[in-house]
């Protein structure tokens, strides 16, 4: 990678000067190899993504449950608005 600025000359001695850039590089791979294993392990062998999305998809239905006539005209408002996804055929579960 080019520096920005340009590279000071040498010293008389020919030593680079004291704001010289040194090129490096850092590998995470292995730290971040490291890091998902962890999380695979925290999470354990019993953990179901599925199952994790259908209990999410279910509390949101039941969130969305039994809404009066003014929350439900709310409830529209925003889904129409695009804060809140369309769920089923529009309308908040009975």
């Amino acid at each position: 990678m080019a520096p920005h600025d340009p590279t000071p000359s040498p010293d008389a001695a020919g030593a680079p000067g004291p704001s010289a850039l040194t090129d490096f590089a850092v590998d995470l791979t292995s730290q971040e190899v490291l890091r998902r294993a962890q999380v695979m392990e925290a999470l354990g062998p019993d953990w179901d993504p599925v199952e994790v999305l259908l209990g999410e998809a279910a509390a949101y239905d039941l969130l969305y449950s039994g809404l009066d006539a003014e929350q439900q005209r709310l409830y529209d408002d925003l889904v129409a608005a695009g804060v809140l996804p369309l769920r089923g055929d529009g309308r908040a579960a009975a």
